[in-house]
């Protein structure tokens, strides 16, 4: 199953857990765009340093999590709907290739993120952003969903995978095809010039 999908499946699981979750509203300096349609997504004005907080203590929470092989901790820190939708075992099952690949996120302390998609409420008031960290000669890309929770934004949904970032050559280009030998026209070629 690929990332993408988990993080799909645990935030369709977790939002019919976490109905009430939805209705509270988040107060840690998030500003809010001006309201617009329910169905639309509202990019949101939130402090960089409150973004990197968000992102760095999340992505620290799951490589302790690896490194120790319990997940209660990343699970307690979630939001409610979260837990209710993955216990400590699920959890390990879905970032299984992560521990047995024993990949060391903590670089992330020390890197900025690279945000391809910038914090945004969706339409379930959640704030969604995704982005990479550029390493080399493997970059972490991440996606993460967060739900307001007693003033705070905690973990709704988290989505991580490695890719490479070493530059790619091109592949070289195919070599052009010999041009067909000139038709003799019925005339004999000049003899040649001593």
């Amino acid at each position: 199953m690929n990332l993408r999908k988990i993080l799909v499946s645990l935030v369709l699981a977790a939002s019919l857990a976490a109905s009430s979750v939805l209705a509270a509203q988040a107060q840690t300096g998030l500003k809010r765009a001006s309201e617009t349609a329910s169905n639309q997504q509202q990019q949101v004005q939130i402090d960089r340093n409150g973004v990197l907080i968000l992102i760095k203590s999340t992505l620290m929470a799951l490589d302790q999590a690896n490194k120790t092989g319990n997940y209660t901790v990343l699970r307690d820190l979630a939001a409610p709907g979260f837990a209710a939708a993955n216990n400590a075992a699920r959890l390990g099952d879905i970032f299984a290739n992560l521990r047995r690949d024993r990949v060391d996120l903590s670089g992330v302390l020390v890197l900025d993120p690279q945000l391809t998609v910038m914090p945004e409420i969706n339409p379930q008031g959640m704030l969604h952003l995704a982005g990479f960290f550029p390493s080399v000669p493997t970059q972490l890309n991440f996606e993460m969903l967060f739900a307001p929770v007693d003033g705070q934004w905690r973990l709704f949904g988290i989505s991580t995978n490695l890719a490479s970032s070493a530059p790619v050559a091109p592949t070289p280009p195919q070599p052009a095809p010999a041009p067909p030998h000139p038709a003799h026209n019925g005339k004999k070629p000049p003899p040649p010039k001593r």
